[in-house]
C-alpha cells in the first residue's frame, strides 16, 4: 500500500509528523513517500504542485495531506498560490466526493461554541461535491463591463455550473452513506434563486426515489446554516455543492469543539483518496508545537478505512484518540479547566501509547 505524504506549509509538517508516528506504530505494510506541495514546493520548484508531486499522488493508493498556504504568498499570481495545489490534486485525481464528519466527542461538549445539550451526541456527515460548482466553472476572469449597473467599470465574474452526471454521482454517494447510518439525507441548495441548484434539487429528488429506505428533505443553504447552530442534531447526512459545503463544513467544525478535531476524506470513483484535516496551515502558530494533530490522525484512520481496506487498524486509531481524550489530555484549542494541556508531539505520543 503506497501513500504519498504531502505535509505542505505552516503546521502541516508538524501534524503530519504525528500522524505518521501513529501509522508506523501500527506496523502495517505501508510504503510512505514524501514530496513538497504548496508554498514549500513553490520555493523549491517555482510551482505549488510540481509535476513530480502530482505524479506521486496519481500513482499512490492514497494521499496524506497536511495544509498549504501562508500570507506571504497572497500577492502571487493566482495560479502560483499554494492553495492551487489542493485544487489541482482534486481535479487531476478526480476527487469528487468530500466526506467531512462532524462528531462531538463526549469529552469535548464543554469545548463547543454551543450549549452542551445541543451538541452532546452530535454525529453529522457532510458530503460536499468537490470538483464542480463556482470553484471550477468556466468562464471566469476580469473585464470591463458592457452592461449592468456600472457599464465601463472593471468587473470580475465566476461561473456556477453543475451537470446532471455530477449531481447524480454525489447523490448516490450520499444516499449510500446514509444507508449505513440513520437513513436520513438533507440536500442543501438555493433553488429559489439559482438555476444551478434547481437542477441540483430536481436530480437529487430523482435519485432519492432509488433509495426508498432513506428519508430525503431539502433545505435552503441560509436555513441550513441557521439550523446548524440552532438544532444541529436534526441532521444525519448533508449533501451539497462545492461552495456551500466549504462554508457549512467549517461551521459544523466549531460544533465539535475545535476545527482541530475535524478530519476529511476526498475520494474518486476508485476509492483512491486524499486525506487531510479540515483546518488550514495556521502560520501564526507554526513552529510553536501547539497545533492539534488529532484531525490529521483521524484523517489517517479514514484513509485506512476507505482507501486501504484496513478497517480494524482504523478503529484502533479512533479508539486511541477517544482514550487520550478520556485521559484529559488537551492541546490549547480544546483545553479547559481541569484538563491537562499538552503540545503537538505529546498528543501524538499519547495516541501511539493508547494504541495498545
Amino acid at each position: 500500500m503506497k501513500i504519498a505524504v504531502l505535509p505542505g506549509d505552516g503546521i502541516g509538517t508538524e501534524i503530519v509528523a504525528e500522524a505518521l508516528k501513529v501509522l508506523k506504530a501500527l506496523e502495517l505494510d505501508l510504503t510512505l513517500e514524501t514530496a513538497l506541495v504548496g508554498g514549500a514546493a513553490f520555493e523549491a520548484h517555482g510551482h505549488p504542485l510540481p509535476g513530480s508531486t502530482l505524479k506521486l499522488a496519481m500513482e499512490s493508493d492514497a494521499v496524506l495531506f497536511g495544509a498549504v498556504g501562508d500570507w506571504k504568498y497572497d500577492k502571487l499570481d493566482r495560479p502560483l498560490r499554494p492553495e492551487q495545489a489542493i485544487l489541482g490534486l482534486r481535479k487531476n485525481m478526480g476527487l469528487f466526493a468530500n466526506f467531512r464528519p462532524a462528531i462531538c466527542y463526549k469529552q469535548l461538549t464543554d469545548a463547543s461554541s454551543l450549549k452542551p445539550e445541543l451538541v452532546a451526541g452530535l454525529d453529522i456527515l457532510i458530503i460536499r461535491e468537490l470538483t464542480g460548482d463556482i470553484y471550477f466553472g468556466q468562464p471566469r476572469g476580469r473585464r470591463i463591463a458592457t452592461d449592468g449597473h456600472f457599464p465601463g467599470s472593471e468587473e470580475a465574474f465566476d461561473t456556477m455550473r453543475y451537470s446532471r452526471p455530477e449531481i447524480e454521482r454525489i447523490a448516490h454517494v450520499a444516499f449510500q452513506a446514509a444507508q449505513k447510518r440513520d437513513k436520513r439525507v438533507t440536500s442543501v441548495d438555493k433553488a429559489n434563486v439559482l438555476e444551478t441548484f434547481q437542477l441540483w434539487k430536481d436530480v437529487v429528488s430523482e435519485i432519492g426515489l432509488q433509495y426508498p429506505d432513506v428519508a430525503l428533505d431539502h433545505m435552503y443553504v441560509d436555513n441550513a446554516a441557521m439550523q446548524l447552530v440552532k438544532a444541529p442534531k436534526k441532521f444525519d447526512v448533508v449533501v451539497t455543492g462545492n461552495m456551500f459545503g466549504d462554508i457549512l463544513s467549517d461551521a459544523a467544525a466549531m460544533l465539535t469543539g475545535s476545527i482541530g478535531m475535524l478530519p476529511s476524506a476526498s475520494l474518486n470513483a476508485k476509492n483512491q483518496g486524499l486525506y487531510e484535516p479540515s483546518h488550514g496551515s495556521a502560520p501564526d502558530i507554526a513552529g510553536k508545537g501547539v497545533a492539534n494533530p488529532l484531525a490529521t490522525i483521524l484523517s489517517a484512520a479514514m484513509m485506512l478505512r476507505f482507501s486501504l481496506n484496513q478497517p480494524e487498524a482504523a478503529a484502533r486509531i479512533e479508539r486511541a484518540v477517544d482514550a487520550v481524550l478520556n485521559q484529559g489530555l488537551r492541546t490549547p484549542d480544546i483545553y479547559s479547566d481541569g484538563t491537562t494541556k499538552v503540545g503537538t508531539r505529546e498528543m501524538g505520543d499519547a495516541v501511539v501509547k493508547a494504541l495498545d
